[in-house]
């Protein structure tokens, strides 16, 4: 009686535990409690998927800065020295003397003069706007700004990815640990009536059968033990990477599976508390599939625009020393200015302004189909959280009352079985009746637990199935290259710095 005792408190335990009026597990010394608000707040810091997410953002605010820089003035400096070896003016007169004479002369100007000079010092200021560009500036522009968009949405979709993981693991981890008590509570379940019935058998009052089929039952029990403590290790060690928590260390989960606690965590009861979003053009995934629409047409209008003019402003400033030894200081230094304007305009290209922009179009259609093809699949998507969540609340009304029954049941079998009024077989029936009520009713607190999550974060979160698109960055590649090419064309305006 003893046993059975033992067996109907952890029944108890476990049934406590579904209606979330207890904690999943016992403290243990060196445990780690943790809370599905603590796995939420955990995870954030520890997540590889939100540091991508971030880098993206980083990423996209550098191609900013960098297809936006032809927008304003570009100043460089130059400093440079050269010593002459040999030179062809060796020798020659210049009406002031030998110019490879190595005696400084100050009074002779001739030998500032520079042919063969041995040692000339250049300083030099560079200015190159460009004016005019036929809308490539404002194409690239447009592009990074969509880009830079689209990073920002990707964080927040991001954020709302790992909460959904962090909360379906969490309660993976819960519901694993449940199914090990119920397993081990149908052990020894199984132990006690096995030995009743080698009681009985011992008496001669039960046939070899039925002591076979006991027998056969305990060590089917135990092979489910081992397979559900598997599965429960394997759910832990999962949580404990998400909320980079050492694998070898202990925790115990403090938050019960059942759709009502999930109050019990700030950040998922305010998300909850909101009305779900279910409307497919507001989903992330769509608005970035339109960002990159956008950015696509921008680099359209970039290729376009080689067939225009490029007009670009220049100036150039220099001084210019030649002294009769290696010192910076001592020589005397001269001013060579120049400014000007400089006009580019493609005659003959070999077909490449046509294929940048049937590269550019093929670019545009690409991300309009997948556009449509997103917004599709987001629709799908939609639906199939909603179905889920509906399925979810349905089989969780259903399995309400069912587990007591089943546990009812199961007593009135044991009884029967013990006083000789049932078969073995009434028994192992209610016992197996028993064990899948509880089975279902856990996987249905954890599954509407779950999709309640989902449809709360649906706007943010990714669709499954949407393909990667690779063509805006092989676009983004190929539109730099004119892009240099003009800018060194449009800074060759002559201008001297001797």
């Amino acid at each position: 009686m003893n046993r059975r005792t033992d067996a109907k408190a952890h029944r108890l335990i476990v049934l406590l535990g579904l209606l979330g009026t207890s904690s999943l597990a016992a403290q243990q010394a060196g445990t780690r409690p943790v809370s599905l608000e603590d796995a939420i707040r955990m995870a954030a810091p520890a997540s590889e998927t939100l540091e991508l997410a971030r880098a993206g953002i980083y990423r996209a605010r550098g191609e900013q800065y960098r297809q936006g820089w032809e927008r304003f003035p570009q100043l460089t400096g130059s400093l440079g020295y050269s010593r002459l070896l040999k030179s062809q003016f060796e020798g020659f007169s210049f009406g002031g003397g030998d110019t490879t004479s190595t005696d400084p002369d100050p009074n002779a100007s001739t030998n500032q003069l520079p042919f063969g000079q041995r040692n000339t010092f250049n300083l030099g200021l560079n200015l190159n706007w460009t004016l005019f560009a036929g809308g490539r500036i404002a194409g690239q522009r447009q592009f990074a700004e969509a880009g830079k968009r689209s990073a920002d949405l990707g964080l927040t979709s991001a954020g709302a990815q790992v909460t959904l993981e962090v909360v379906s693991a969490y309660y993976d981890a819960v519901a694993a640990d449940l199914q090990v008590r119920i397993a081990e509570i149908a052990l020894e379940q199984s132990d006690t009536t096995l030995r009743q019935t080698e009681q009985r058998r011992a008496a001669g009052t039960q046939p070899e059968f039925d002591l076979l089929r006991a027998r056969v039952a305990r060590d089917n029990s135990r092979t489910i033990v081992i397979a559900r403590k598997v599965d429960r290790d394997v759910s832990y060690m999962a949580l404990r990477r998400q909320l980079g928590i050492p694998l070898n260390q202990a925790i115990t989960l403090t938050t019960s599976i059942i759709d009502t606690t999930l109050a019990d965590s700030p950040t998922l009861a305010g998300i909850l508390a909101l009305p779900p979003d279910t409307v497919v053009a507001n989903r992330i995934v769509v608005r970035q599939a339109a960002d990159a629409v956008d950015g696509q047409e921008g680099l359209w209008k970039a290729s376009k625009s080689q067939v225009w003019p490029q007009l670009a402003l220049t100036s150039q400033y220099g001084r210019v020393g030649y002294p009769a030894n290696p010192d910076p200081f001592a020589p005397t230094y001269y001013t060579n200015w120049s400014f000007g304007f400089g006009v580019n305009f493609p005659i003959v290209t070999g077909g490449r302004i046509k294929g940048d922009k049937v590269v550019a179009e093929a670019g545009v259609r690409e991300a309009k189909s997948r556009l449509q093809l997103v917004t599709e699949l987001a629709e799908v998507d939609t639906r199939s959280a909603l179905a889920q969540l509906e399925a979810a609340q349905a089989a969780w009304a259903s399995s309400e009352g069912t587990v007591a029954q089943a546990q009812r049941a199961y007593e009135i079998a044991d009884l029967r079985f013990r006083e000789g009024l049932s078969t073995q077989t009434e028994l192992l029936d209610a016992r197996a009746a028993l064990a899948t009520a509880e089975s279902i009713r856990l996987e249905a607190a954890r599954s509407l637990g779950v999709a309640r999550v989902r449809v709360a974060l649906l706007p943010a979160l990714p669709v499954a199935g949407v393909p990667a698109s690779n063509g805006q960055q092989q676009q983004q590649q190929q539109q730099r290259t004119p892009q240099r090419t003009q800018t060194q064309n449009a800074s060759s305006i002559p201008g001297t710095t001797p």
